[in-house]
């Protein structure tokens, strides 16, 4: 599941020029969509690259003088209608005027509800069955409808709940171990707006178990073609990549974050091995190192198997000297990868950060193990020997 953030940005947000200072917080966090009164849609394509969703139907449809109509990514109803209480809530609601038109064929893609009561609550659920998005907010009630809503809504629709901190953003991704799809974010302050966006990609994060095995041999090589990846992004002093001649084990290699005395540090850099090896990526498949090319993304992850995304600004390749590590696991499987020989390429093993010129057979080396085979980088069932 992708999580989304959505930014509020309509009318009851105030005049323009307080819309716009929003739309602008959010658009410098990187939210994924925005929500407008259908008016403004033009406004903020001006301002930049975004997802716009627009209120559709009661006054919304009024275009200012000056402004051009432009389709939005996504229509919704429900404002200054059945869905947020501005019109009596019908008791037959196959009778809803807005349920009759996300049900037409090329009626708005999502409805808006506002959730005062269980007649509302079923009204969301009835709204989700025919929308791409359902959005919903709870007035006194917050967790027991979203946890309903969760609990009997399928994949038909993107469930999207309102919010006001990042800390509610959190809860609403976390409830029932599933969480709402999204988070429509009610806020002036762009640090807030930041902070959801971050709680955001780590609810997108995968958590990595790791796990040590023990070097069994450490040998000088001829030389070959190392990779350095340097992302654009500064990695912290835990940090580093997994990389491996073998997919289904791939040692931890930090970032070249320390300092010493004869080389500054590279804060964005990991030199990852020689050009054959694997890397992992965010989605959990590997590349090639050789693939790499600015613009790819990998997956970054700390020493406790937290991980997150860094994009690739370069993949410099030099012929230099290498290591053979190979180490065994607790079930007895050999896994190996080719290292540069250098004092600033560090593992990690139980006593911490270790240079590869000082790993020893009987160290334990930090990896990530699966037992899986790899086609062009995804996990398959399949029987493949590597040695």
């Amino acid at each position: 599941m992708t999580r989304t953030v959505w930014l509020k940005a309509d009318s009851e947000v105030g005049d323009w020029e307080a819309r716009k200072r929003r739309i602008t917080a959010g658009l410098e966090a990187g939210v994924d969509w925005v929500l407008v009164d259908e008016r403004d849609v033009d406004r903020v394509r001006e301002l930049g690259a975004v997802n716009v969703a627009a209120f559709t139907g009661g006054d919304v449809h009024v275009m200012d003088a000056e402004a051009e109509a432009v389709s939005p990514d996504a229509a919704i109803v429900g404002k200054d209608g059945e869905g947020d209480g501005t019109v009596d809530l019908p008791a037959d609601f196959s009778g809803s005027a807005d349920l009759s038109a996300l049900r037409a064929d090329d009626g708005p893609d999502g409805g808006y509800v506002r959730i005062f009561d269980q007649d509302y609550e079923a009204f969301a659920e009835a709204v989700a069955a025919d929308s791409d998005y359902t959005i919903v907010i709870g007035e006194d009630w917050q967790i027991i409808p979203l946890e309903n809503l969760i609990a009997r809504v399928g994949e038909e629709t993107d469930l999207i709940t309102g919010v006001q901190t990042a800390e509610d953003a959190r809860t609403a991704y976390e409830t029932l171990e599933i969480g709402a799809d999204g988070v429509l974010l009610d806020t002036d302050d762009p640090d807030e707006i930041r902070k959801t966006v971050e709680v955001r990609d780590e609810a997108d994060r995968e958590s990595l178990e790791l796990e040590y095995a023990t070097v069994t041999a450490v040998e000088q090589t001829g030389s070959a073609d190392r990779v350095c990846i340097d992302t654009g992004s500064l990695l912290e002093h835990d940090e580093g990549m997994l990389v491996g001649s073998m997919a289904r084990g791939l040692f931890f290699v930090h970032a070249e974050t320390a300092e010493s005395p004869y080389v500054a540090s590279r804060p964005f850099r990991v030199n990852a091995g020689a050009v054959h090896a694997y890397v992992r990526t965010p989605d959990g498949g590997t590349k090639y190192l050789s693939e790499l090319q600015s613009g790819d993304e990998v997956q970054v992850v700390d020493s406790e198997g937290h991980t997150r995304e860094a994009i690739v600004g370069r993949a410099k390749i030099e012929k230099r000297p290498m290591f053979r590590v190979q180490a065994e696991t607790e079930d007895g499987d050999r896994i190996e990868t080719l290292l540069q020989n250098a004092e600033t390429i560090k593992v990690r093993t139980r006593e911490g950060r270790t240079a590869v010129t000082d790993l020893e057979p009987g160290d334990e080396i930090l990896l990530y193990y699966e037992d899986t085979a790899r086609h062009f980088g995804e996990a398959v069932e399949e029987s493949i020997i590597e040695k």
